[in-house]
C-alpha cells in the first residue's frame, strides 16, 4: 500500500481561499512545466478611438513524460516516503546500491518522496542534482497523520475530509478512512493538496496511492466506473499545474489500467512480480514506451537480496519495466533490477 504511517458544502467553499503561499520554503519549478503566453496580433480597426484588445492564445502546459530508457528500463529510482529525505545522505539516496549483477547501480535520478514531510528546499536541491522529484499523496483514502503546521494550513486535509462528511470504511491494516471520491468536496479537497503540496513544492509528478480503492468495502458505493472518473479528473487537474501523473496499482482488472494510461503518465505497482500481475496491470503503459516502476518487497520474497532478485529481475528485463527491491519500511534500502 505504501503508507507514510507504516503508514468541506460551506467547508468545501472555504477551502477555495486557501493561498498557494500555505507552502514554505523556497519554489523549484522547472522550465518544462510551462505556462500561458500571449500571442501578438495586429490591432483592428479603430471605429470608437480604442484600438480593440489583441487575443490571448493560452498555450497547452508541458509537462514530465518519463520513459522506460534508461540503465534499469528506466531511471535509476528511489521510494523513501519513511522520513523526510536528507539528499546528503547514501542511505536516504540509495546511491550505489547492490544490483541483481552483485555490481553497485548508479547514482538514483529519480525520487519518490511524501509530500507534506519534505520542504520545497528539499525538491530544489534534488533539481539542483539534476534529479527528479515525485510528489507522494493519497487520493483514495486519508489517515490523520500530520499536524496542521506542518500542512501549512488552519485545518489539515483529514480534518476538512471529515467535516464534509467524507471519510468512510476503516482501512484494513492502516490508521487511515477511505474516501468518497463521488463527493464533490472530495475532488475539490485533493485538488488543494496537489496544488498546495506538490505544484507549490516544485515536484515534477505526482503518485496517486489508492487511487484503485473500488476493490475495498470503503463505505461507499464505490465502482471501477467512478474510480477511472475521479482519476482522470485528478489527472487533468495535475497537468493543467505542469505535474506528470501516475497510476497506482490496480492488478485486479486489466480494464483499468487500459483506461487510464492514455491520460497518465507513468506506473508505480507494488509486487506484481509476487503475485504474477505484471500482465494485468503493466501493458498499456509498456506498449506505449512509458515508465513502468515496480517495486518488490523484501519481506515477501525472502531475506537474501541477490537470491530475490534472481527471482523477479529476468522477468522485468524482458518486459521492460523498472523493478526495485525495498523494505516495506521504504525508509531508504533499495536493490534494483540493474
Amino acid at each position: 500500500m505504501g503508507s507514510a504511517a507504516a503508514r468541506i458544502l460551506a467547508a468545501v467553499a472555504a477551502l477555495a481561499l486557501l493561498p498557494l503561499s500555505a507552502c514554505t520554503g523556497s519554489v523549484s519549478v522547472e522550465a518544462t512545466a510551462g505556462g500561458a503566453t500571449a500571442t501578438p496580433a495586429a490591432r483592428g480597426p479603430v471605429s470608437t478611438g480604442i484600438a480593440s484588445r489583441p487575443p490571448i492564445t493560452a498555450q497547452p502546459r508541458s509537462w514530465w513524460h518519463p520513459t522506460d530508457s534508461g540503465p534499469n528500463d528506466g531511471p535509476e529510482f528511489q521510494w523513501e516516503l519513511d522520513h523526510p529525505l536528507n539528499v546528503t545522505l547514501v542511505s536516504d539516496t540509495g546511491s550505489g546500491a547492490v544490483n541483481s549483477q552483485g555490481m553497485r547501480s548508479g547514482a538514483t535520478t529519480v525520487y519518490d518522496i511524501d509530500a507534506i514531510m519534505n520542504p520545497a528546499p528539499t525538491v530544489t536541491a534534488l533539481h539542483k542534482l539534476g534529479d527528479r522529484a515525485i510528489c507522494y499523496i493519497e487520493v483514495g483514502a486519508a489517515g490523520n497523520y500530520y499536524p496542521a503546521g506542518e500542512e501549512h494550513l488552519k485545518a489539515t486535509y483529514y480534518q476538512q475530509l471529515s467535516q464534509a462528511h467524507d471519510l468512510g470504511a476503516a482501512m484494513p491494516g492502516y490508521p487511515e478512512r477511505y474516501l468518497n471520491v463521488n463527493a464533490a468536496s472530495t475532488l475539490v479537497i485533493i485538488k488543494a493538496m496537489i496544488r498546495q503540496q506538490c505544484a507549490a513544492k516544485g515536484f515534477d509528478a505526482v503518485e496517486p496511492d489508492i487511487d484503485d480503492s473500488y476493490t475495498d468495502a470503503t463505505g461507499f458505493p464505490i465502482s471501477e466506473a467512478d474510480d477511472i472518473r475521479y482519476d482522470l479528473a485528478l489527472a487533468a487537474y495535475a497537468h493543467s499545474l505542469g505535474l506528470a501523473w501516475g497510476q497506482k496499482n490496480g492488478d485486479n482488472d486489466p480494464a483499468f489500467s487500459l483506461a487510464l494510461e492514455p491520460h497518465t503518465d507513468f506506473l508505480l505497482d507494488e509486487e506484481c512480480d509476487y503475485f504474477q500481475t505484471c500482465g494485468i496491470v503493466a501493458p498499456p503503459y509498456t506498449r506505449a514506451g512509458k515508465l513502468v516502476l515496480v517495486a518488490e518487497y523484501t519481506e515477501d520474497w525472502g531475506p537474501g537480496v541477490a537470491a530475490d532478485l534472481s527471482r523477479f529481475c529476468p522477468a522485468d528485463a524482458a518486459s521492460h519495466i523498472d523493478g526495485t527491491l525495498f523494505t516495506m519500511a521504504l525508509a531508504g534500502q533499495r536493490n534494483p533490477c540493474h
